[in-house]
Order: structure tokens, then sequence, then C-alpha cells
């Protein structure tokens, strides 16, 4: 069995890490790694998994404890079985189906908790798992809303069975080895006495059921494999790296349980021009110096198009102005942000002999007063060297 990385090492946090950061940290690498953003690339489902597998961990508060004081084997029954670790203790703890659980059920009379914990009912209804699918929007469609078409595969209940896995016209029969509960005990003589253990079924794996004829088109597994495509409406105002969930899109569930989600993961490109900030949209737009010094109407870009605005005489470069509701809708609310317009001055490379003319003789015709900074400027430098 291939030894698992560590979990916090999967996602690329501390083990002290808040649940916030242990949620952005997971869609961060199920965006990276995500099947649907990576075709073909089988390393990337590879750690795709491997991220999933670590975030449902740790994401769940009991599971995270066991995991914190057990490692993988507080929340993997399996984990150690064909290898090293648990399963190999020569006082003979168990077979491939122990656990962790059953080692403390047998010597202190129950689980990590303190009591002993039921086993689930393999013939319980079993929620279908959620599904990630990444989508990738443009700036404005973000800003605006739109209606996409995402595609991606999803476990559906197998239509030739109805989901019992079992051909049709038969039916799955009840385990004789475990009656139905998936788990068989079992005596074993260890240094501490005869202890009881509990473990998978070998007969059944676990599912208290035998197949005997399973279905042809999903082979006994009760689902079937489909690729779908659904429209995602995709709300104004939503942002990069937001989710939407398509409730009971996800795979389906197993005996009679509800499907799962598909989360669409958000990824939004870049504007070239337009920079956001939360509900606020942020633009530079270069003037030129006559407009700075005499005032101008100049066009501005936002996100619902161009507008006029007018700038005052004597703007400086780097002057900031606010436009009100110009800015990005309040997802799922009333409202808009606001957007800040930065002016800055540029200055030509180049000029011909005559605008140098034209500009010296106009140099010579302003003063110090003309100029607010420069006059404090020197000011502040007679000062000094005055007092000194």
């Amino acid at each position: 069995m291939a030894e698992k990385r560590d979990y916090y090492e999967v996602l690329g946090v501390d083990k002290k890490a808040s649940d916030a950061e242990i949620k952005s940290a997971y869609r961060k690498k199920a965006k990276k790694y995500h099947p649907d953003l990576n075709p073909g690339d089988a390393e990337a489902e590879k750690n795709f998994k491997e991220v999933s597998e670590a975030y449902e961990v740790l994401s769940d508060a009991e599971k995270k404890q066991r995991y914190d004081a057990y490692g993988h084997a507080g929340v993997d029954p399996n984990f150690g079985a064909g290898g090293g670790g648990w399963g190999n203790y020569s006082g003979g703890f168990g077979g491939a189906g122990m656990d962790l659980n059953d080692i403390f059920e047998s010597f202190f009379g129950g689980g990590f908790g303190g009591g002993t914990q039921r086993r689930a009912d393999p013939n319980a209804p079993k929620r279908g798992g959620d599904i990630h699918v990444g989508l990738t929007i443009s700036f404005m469609e973000a800003a605006h809303g739109c209606t996409k078409t995402v595609s991606y595969t999803r476990q559906e209940t197998c239509p030739d069975c109805n989901g019992s896995g079992a051909k049709k016209g038969t039916s799955a029969q009840t385990c004789s080895h475990c009656h139905g509960s998936g788990y068989v005990m079992e005596q074993q003589r260890t240094p501490f006495g005869v202890i009881q253990n509990r473990r998978v079924c070998p007969h059944c794996q676990g599912k208290g059921k035998i197949i005997s004829d399973p279905c042809n088109r999903c082979k006994g597994s009760g689902r079937v494999q489909v690729t779908v495509k659904k429209e995602v409406n995709i709300p104004a105002g939503i942002d990069d790296e937001q989710n939407l969930a398509l409730r009971g899109q996800g795979d389906a569930g197993l005996n009679g349980g509800g499907s799962g989600d598909a989360i669409i993961i958000i990824s939004v490109r870049p504007d070239p021009v337009l920079k956001r900030s939360g509900y606020d949209v942020y633009v530079d737009v270069p003037i030129t110096y006559s407009q700075a010094v005499l005032g101008a109407e100049i066009v501005v870009p936002t996100v619902d198009g161009k507008v006029q605005y007018d700038i005052p005489e004597g703007t400086q470069s780097g002057t900031r102005f606010r436009l009100r509701g110009k800015g990005i809708k309040y997802l799922n609310g009333r409202g808009r942000g606001d957007q800040y317009v930065t002016v800055n001055v540029e200055i030509p490379k180049k000029i011909t002999r005559e605008q140098r003319k034209a500009l010296e003789a106009f140099e010579a015709t302003l003063k110090d007063e003309n100029y607010e900074q420069r006059k404090g400027f020197f000011k502040k430098i007679k000062d000094m060297f005055d007092g000194k």
C-alpha cells in the first residue's frame, strides 16, 4: 500500500490553521488540479483526489480530532492493512478490517469519544458526493452576470437495476455471514488476553448483501457514470474564487440517499484596464500637461461603458476622483460600489524646436506663485538654511 502524505502537507497549511484557512487552501488546490481544468492530466486528477480526501477529513471537526491524535489510522479503517503498523502487530490485533476504534473498544470499553460507537448500517441511505467544476468567465461577465453551460461527469442511479446492482429480475441477498450488518466478530488471543474484534465482512466487503447476478450495465455498483450539461446562472457581482452550488446535481446517493451537489468554482479573467477590489473599481487615466493645467473633459471607462468626466484646472498628477455608484453591483443585494479614477499627467518625450520655444516662452511667464508645491518646497529649504 502506498504511503499516504500528511493531510496538512497536502493542503499546504499548518496544523494550527483555522477552518477558514483550511477552506481557502482547499479552494486554491482544487482549482489548480481540477480535472476539468486539466483534461487528460492523470497526475492532476490524482492530486485533486488527494486534496479532496484531505479536505474531507480536516473540514470535519470529529475526523480532524481523530486524525490529529492517531494520523491516517484514526480516519481510515483500512490504513496499513497490507503492510506495517497495527495490522501486523505480533499479538494479532485483527485482520484487514481492523481499526483503532476496535482496539480501544476491546481494551477500554469505548472508542475515541469514550463510549462505544455504533457502526453505520451498510444498507442505510447514503448521500452522494459533491462534484467540483471549474468555470472561467470574463471581468465584465462577472460584473453584469451571465448564463453559462458547464459539462461534467457524475454518478447516476443505474436505470437498468434502479440502483440495486442486481440484474433485472433478480435481487441482492442478505449476506449469511454477517446477516446484513456488513461486519463480523472474531476472537483472538493477545498479550492482554482474549479480545473480540469487529472487522469488515470478507464475503460481502461490508455491504451486507451478496449480489449473485450483477447488473450488466453498472457491474453491480448500482450507479453509472454519465456526462451532463447544465446551465448556470452567474449572478452579477460574483468575484474570483467564489463558488455556486447546484443543489442535487452531484453524484447520486446509495440505498435511496439524496444526491450530492455540483460546486461551480468561478475564475474571473482580469480586465486589461479596470481593476476590482471588493465591489469598487479602479482605473488609471493618462492626461496631457495642458489638460492638467487648463482642466478638461476626459473619457473614463467603466463597467457600464464610457462616461465623460470634467477635471478641474490645476489638477495634479496622481489625483484620484470618485464616481459614486459606478462600481460592481452588490452580490444578491441592492446597491453598487464606487469607481475611483486616478489621473496621471503624461510628459511628452519628444517635442519639436517650435514646441520647445513655445514652452520656454510660456515658462518665462510663470513665477513661483503659480506653483503651490514648488513654492512651499523652496520656502522650507530657505527656512532650514536660514535657521542654521
